[in-house]
């Protein structure tokens, strides 16, 4: 007897032993007879050509051995949602014990405690008590007769769907309108179909406070064009799921104090603009995003920004942000309290991390929590007066001065450090005695005169350069960043001198200043990037 084919088979997602998939081809297969199912296979190994046979292509797939053919008797389609619930929770002792351990869910790096998988089988026959429901793993795929979940289970307030067979945003409303008071919805790693254009709003999601999509494919696009539907939603993770450009939220989303985006390889730092006026936004989670710089272009120097004006927390961890700038741009955020940003590559600009850490506390004023890390009054105020110390010879050099009415730091120093004239105020400037090492009457005593020369690109033209020779490695790199207009890749300082002869020395720590390193007037800088 030949195996039942569902009559909306294409596109749908099965089963096959433990490998997931998605049918793209329904139909024969010559010379073979009988129905065959060609399938997309989530994990390509499992597959061996790509939807083309004996020279026939039958369907597309994105790997090129990430398809073959099953027969329909092979495919597991999966249960209605009630189905795989009794399964879970009521009718079967055996699967209760085996998903006994099964008392927590996760979204993003937050855990919300549910109630016991044992305790919910001793205690709770009654599906109609059952608040926290988890069918993680339980081949749902369709939502069932219509009403039956209502009529069954009132009481759902919190579904766990995870790794389920939803192949499309519809099932997900048909379960959800038949659940109240939905509060909590995890369908991550379900890879489904989501509205390409507006849709009618239905109130199956009225209630809905957190959504966790991450693992869906769903593009930002999409999520916008379903937030209409989301009218209290309070958190959103979105991880792993290629999205690459945000656009504006236009009277959606309005509500949203967490948005989790990690994993996804977002365009540029600049699409972060696109959602910066999310009112009530209090925590943004962007690890591995891939962006290499932050700035809020509306506020200048020691300015508060009108972007993320709700912002209390930031997680920027392994991403590629290179240049100190980007720490300066965060002391724009009027909210900002708590940052995570380990593994990026201004890190690498301090070997010593207490000293990286007390610069970063210095940057931005009113951070409390570094990478979870509480920071005390005592350990701020220690940060601070290093900083203002540190920079102190770099504040002269500039036009700084005892003197208020003679103290004209230039810009570029204050691009450098822009809290160093609010930390002046607070705790006075700098003295003579704090500075260590010989401070020069005048500026013109420390100037270098130096060539600046980029022996892997001929074609930029030696430059000469007088630069104080208290100026740090880390600020002569952002001036040869403007000077010579290197994209942001980062930059490797090395120079020559005459009494060095045929021998280089490299620049390979950012916070000591030129004098550091004994350069000399007329010796060369060597910039490779």
């Amino acid at each position: 007897m030949a195996a039942w084919v569902p009559s909306d088979a294409l596109d749908r997602r099965l089963l096959c032993g433990t490998e997931y998939g998605t049918v793209r081809y329904v139909g024969s297969v010559p010379p073979t007879a009988g129905i065959w199912l060609g399938v997309e296979w989530d994990d390509p190994q499992r597959g061996k050509h790509d939807g083309t046979y004996e020279g026939t292509q039958y369907f597309k797939c994105r790997h090129p051995k990430g398809g073959s053919f099953i027969r329909p008797n092979k495919a597991n389609f999966g249960v209605d949602f009630l189905t795989a619930v009794k399964d879970r929770y009521a009718l079967n002792d055996e699967r209760d014990v085996q998903h006994g351990t099964e008392n927590t869910l996760v979204f993003g790096k937050k855990t919300v405690e549910f109630v016991g998988m044992d305790s919910i089988a001793e205690q709770q026959r009654q599906l109609n008590q059952l608040v926290d429901i988890s069918v993680r793993e339980c081949a749902v795929s369709h939502a069932g007769q219509k009403e039956e979940i209502s009529r069954t289970c009132a009481n759902i307030r919190h579904i766990n769907l995870s790794k389920n067979l939803i192949s499309s945003w519809e099932t997900v409303t048909a379960i959800a309108s038949q659940v109240q008071n939905l509060e909590t919805l995890n369908i991550s790693e379900n890879k489904m179909k989501f509205p390409s254009t507006s849709t009618s709003v239905s109130g199956a999601f009225s209630k809905l406070r957190i959504l966790a999509l991450n693992q869906t494919e769903i593009t930002w696009a999409e999520v916008l064009l379903c937030a209409p539907g989301w009218p209290a939603l309070e958190e959103l993770y979105l991880t792993s799921n290629n999205i690459t450009v945000l656009e504006r939220p236009d009277n959606v989303l309005q509500t949203l104090k967490l948005l989790d985006l990690s994993d996804n390889q977002l365009l540029d730092g600049n699409q972060l603009h696109l959602i910066a006026h999310l009112p009530r936004l209090e925590q943004l989670i962007l690890r591995n995003t891939g962006i290499s710089s932050i700035h809020f272009p509306d506020a200048g120097f020691g300015c508060k920004t009108k972007m993320f004006p709700s912002l209390k927390s930031l997680a920027i961890n392994d991403n590629k942000i290179s240049q100190w700038s980007s720490i300066n741009e965060l002391d724009k955020l009027p909210s900002l309290r708590s940052l995570q940003c380990h593994n990026n590559p201004f890190m690498d600009t301090e070997k010593n991390p207490e000293t990286l850490r007390q610069l970063i506390i210095a940057k931005i004023s009113q951070l409390e929590v570094l990478n979870k890390s509480e920071i005390l009054p005592a350990e701020r105020k220690g940060a601070e007066l290093d900083y203002r110390k540190i920079f102190g010879n770099d504040w002269l050099a500039a036009g700084g001065n005892w003197n208020p009415e003679k103290n004209k730091p230039s810009e570029e120093f204050l691009a450098a450090h822009p809290r160093y004239p609010s930390l002046c105020l607070k705790y006075g400037a700098p003295e003579e005695g704090e500075l260590k090492g010989r401070q020069p009457l005048t500026l013109k005593n420390q100037l270098l005169t130096l060539t600046i020369k980029c022996p892997e690109n001929p074609e930029q033209k030696p430059v000469e350069k007088k630069l104080p020779e208290s100026m740090t490695i880390q600020r002569v790199k952002g001036l040869l960043y403007r000077l010579l207009k290197i994209p942001g890749s980062e930059l490797k300082l090395s120079y020559e001198s005459s009494k060095l002869e045929g021998k280089e020395v490299e620049l390979d720590n950012d916070l000591k200043p030129l004098q550091f390193y004994s350069i000399e007037n007329g010796d060369c800088v060597l910039v490779r990037w």
